[in-house]
């Protein structure tokens, strides 16, 4: 067994992974609601980068329907930025068969 070489391969990966970690927290997506009367954008994280609403929403009596519309857009946004996360790993681990359960970043 070579040791050496495995301990290469794993810092190759840890520094892999850092990259990956960087490329992540830079990638935007987007996600909307209503044919685009709301849209959110958020970083691969998940962090909350911007959120544009219509001026046609901006009535009281439509609170209800905006409230729906932002979550609806967000719940879009946050399922893109999980696939872009997941796809990222997939390509740093080279399709490495890890524990169910167990996700990449730790």
């Amino acid at each position: 067994m070579d040791f050496m070489g495995m301990m290469k391969q794993a810092q190759a990966l840890q520094a892999k992974m850092a990259e990956a970690q960087a490329e992540l927290e830079a990638l935007e997506v987007e996600g909307e609601a209503g044919a685009g009367v709301v849209r959110i954008t958020l970083t691969a994280k998940g962090d909350l980068k911007g959120l544009s609403i219509d001026p046609s929403l901006l009535k009281p009596e439509e609170k209800e329907i905006l409230e729906d519309l932002i979550v609806s857009a967000h719940a879009q946004a946050r399922a893109k930025a999980e696939a872009a996360t997941a796809e990222k790993m997939k390509s740093v681990t080279g399709g490495l068969q890890l524990p169910p359960g167990l996700k990449l970043p730790f």
